[in-house]
């Protein structure tokens, strides 16, 4: 940006407006957040109109700057100045805040309204995926464009990210500030809104740290912007943006500038109290507000002709920054065309036709852990999918998630024994901090279009389930790989072993839970989440070996059962006798326990057919023709076969169907014990077969 500050009376009059306006529209609505849009205004308003490198026509636009509003409640922060900008809002779109259809829901939606990022519902989501968004920045300049000097590359750009205090409190933030500070994310800037109000006013009844040293210590630049040090309140617009120079000047560490404000100011009655942070202010505090800033408190939503053409000259900028951007993004392209071409596939959302040509496959007769398996499709993959790239939370060996011979995503100074680090590598190493990982990979998936994924058990998901919601409510492609997936990774015992843990992931809608059978489901389960662009997927997978399933003759042939898994669910081998009397519906490492409970009712005479049913999500998508060619209605008798809470499962095996699981939690003992002593084996499934059958 350039050095000198332009600022004028019209700027002023805009951030004025800004308030106005903010308080307005939470007034005509009736509910919402006045207090921080009216005293982040000026923060807002110099950010969107002299910092960052945006086009408003082009929301879009890859060169741009992102800029994320993790303080969600206060949306009028990021509203007003998309409308002042141009970015398709209108003074109509305000007065709708938080009514059914408009462009301004109580919260950002991701998606929803031109210029929002991100999805920051819960505090500290937005600050922890700006940290993803840093990570895919730097990833995806070392893919494009590794050997240009710093800051001179069509693909340097910054994230800048404002938060607030409830942001601060929250656990996530605390994990993933640590990675930013470790990764050395200089293209990182944040903006702490430190006004000490929440929704119990001052904050001091439960938050009293130091930010500032807390900050220092995680390896960040600090910068302070104190505009009550004089005794008056004074909104130094010039420190502010010296602070913004400031943090873009320092490459090798995250910066965070603290801006100390006094919430809801000029407020006269309300500011610097908790009734400003979540309500209207009342007529006549509005009254009082815009008396204070020269606005007649009989008009609202009132935006002078001469206002609007000034902030709105915000698209033209925008246009000529694009323009100069696309010079040296064209003269990149020709002298990189490989680059370019992997560039425009990585863009358009295509895996190369190698992706599927090197998947490994797995004989029958083989025993293999499906997480194994999952490691031998991620070394496979990786060299012809360079926009791949994950690892775990600290858990490298266990999960399986490590690309063979690829540097690990660190600075070169962190290198260990074990991983050589270059800051361009694609093994990320999250530490145990689960929490943020789910935050991260999303901002990975909502800054580009690489493919990340992350790793960690499955009890652990619960950890995630915050990042995992936001990405099925962003519809955005996050892969989460879950290990250890039931009671059958043993010995660790009951604090590890997840009971109930795939029942409540598929209770979120829009997340594909994938629990493949053998190493074969596995591989093509991988391949099909990395077709789909859309939803998030998540990969749950076995410690203990499990048979690879045969193929064709009485089974599924090698195609059908691809197909089928991309299906959600298949009949990998239909009943042996003159009819179907009983489905056995399975998933997982189960499945094998149908197979042989299969061969078991043969003998006495029973029809017995084994659905494998990787992802009910998957199923739910196809055909009714083609579920009923899998789970015929007429067919009543039925069970299902999973090491984890029955809850869900009455939806497909109806009234009369029965199901081998596990109601309670586990214990510590080897997987074979567990398995014979919860009665998740052949034995429980010949019975409940049975049981159904006489229902």
């Amino acid at each position: 940006m350039a050095n000198e500050l332009q600022w004028d009376e019209l700027d002023d009059r805009a951030v004025d407006t800004a308030r106005v306006l903010a308080a307005d529209a939470v007034e005509q609505v009736g509910n919402g957040h006045p207090g921080t849009a009216i005293s982040l205004a000026p923060v807002s308003y110099l950010l969107h109109q002299k910092v960052l490198r945006h086009d408003p026509s082009d929301p879009h636009w890859v060169g741009r700057d992102r800029f994320i509003l993790s303080v969600g409640h206060s949306s009028l922060t990021q509203y007003v100045q998309l409308y002042l900008g141009g970015y398709g809002l209108e003074l109509d779109d305000l007065k709708s805040l938080r009514t059914w259809g408009s462009k301004t829901p109580g919260h950002p939606e991701y998606g929803h309204t031109d210029g929002v990022e991100i999805t920051t519902g819960p505090l500290g989501q937005g600050l922890a995926s700006a940290v993803g968004f840093a990570y895919a920045a730097r990833y995806e300049r070392g893919l494009f464009d590794p050997e240009a000097a710093p800051g001179t590359s069509p693909f340097d750009h910054f994230i800048y990210v404002v938060a607030g205090d409830g942001d601060l409190q929250e656990g996530v933030t605390s994990e993933a500030s640590s990675l930013a500070g470790h990764q050395e994310l200089g293209n990182l800037i944040a903006i702490y809104d430190s006004n000490q109000i929440s929704i119990e006013d001052d904050t001091n009844i439960s938050f009293s740290e130091d930010v500032a040293k807390r900050y220092e210590a995680y390896g960040w630049q600090v910068i302070e912007v104190d505009w009550k040090k004089t005794g008056s309140y004074v909104e130094d617009i010039a420190e502010l943006h010296g602070a913004f120079e400031a943090a873009q000047a320092e490459t090798s560490k995250p910066s965070l500038i603290i801006v100390n404000t006094i919430i809801g100011w000029p407020s006269p009655g309300k500011q610097n109290t908790g009734g400003i942070h979540g309500a209207k202010l009342g007529s006549e505090e509005l009254a009082g507000l815009k008396t204070a800033l020269g606005f007649d408190p009989e008009q609202h939503f009132a935006v002078a002709p001469e206002v609007i053409e000034h902030t709105r000259a915000a698209v033209q900028r925008g246009a000529e920054k694009r323009a100069e951007w696309q010079v040296g993004f064209d003269a990149w392209a020709t002298a990189n065309p490989d680059r370019k071409a992997l560039f425009d596939r990585v863009e358009a959302q295509q895996l190369p036709a190698e992706a599927l040509e090197v998947l490994p496959t797995f004989e029958p007769g083989e025993s293999i852990a499906t997480r194994s398996a999952s490691g031998k499709v991620l070394a496979a993959l990786g060299p012809v999918m360079p926009e791949l790239w994950g690892g775990s939370a600290d858990l490298a060996g266990s999960n399986n998630t490590t690309i063979p011979n690829a540097p690990s995503f660190v600075p070169a100074e962190r290198s260990t024994n074990a991983w050589q680090g270059d800051p361009y590598g694609r093994v990320l190493h999250f530490g145990i901090r689960e929490h943020a990982m789910g935050a991260i990979l999303n901002g990975i998936q909502l800054h580009g279009k690489t493919r990340s994924y992350g790793g960690t058990f499955l009890i652990f998901s619960d950890y995630m389930r915050p990042a995992v919601r936001l990405a099925a409510l962003m519809n955005v492609p996050s892969v989460f790989v879950w290990t250890h997936d039931s009671v059958a990774l043993g010995e660790d015992g009951p604090t590890h072993q997840p009971i109930e843990q795939l029942a409540t992931l598929r209770a979120i809608p829009n997340l594909a839970v994938v629990r493949p059978a053998d190493a074969n489901e596995t591989a093509t389960a991988w391949h099909e989440i990395l077709t789909r662009n859309a939803g998030p997927s998540g990969l749950a997978l076995t410690r203990q070996n499990v048979p690879v399933l045969p193929r064709g003759g009485d089974f599924a042939s090698v195609e059908q059962a691809a197909e089928g898994v991309r299906r959600g669910a298949y009949v990998l081998a239909d009943s042996p006798t003159d009819s179907t009397d009983v489905l056995l519906i399975a998933t997982g490492s189960e499945v094998q326990l149908a197979v042989e409970a299969r061969e078991r009712l043969a003998s006495e005479g029973v029809g017995a057919r084994v659905v494998s049913a990787p992802s009910l999500e998957w199923f739910a998508e196809q055909t009714e023709e083609y579920r009923e060619s899998v789970l015929p209605k007429a067919v009543t008798a039925r069970v299902s076969v999973e090491a984890g809470l029955s809850l869900g499962w009455d939806r497909i095996v109806g009234d009369r169907g029965r199901s081998v699981s596990i109601e309670h939690f586990g214990a510590s003992a080897d997987y074979q014990t567990l398995f014979r002593e919860f009665g998740i084996t052949t034995d429980a499934v010949v019975a409940a077969a049975h049981a159904s059958l006489a229902a």
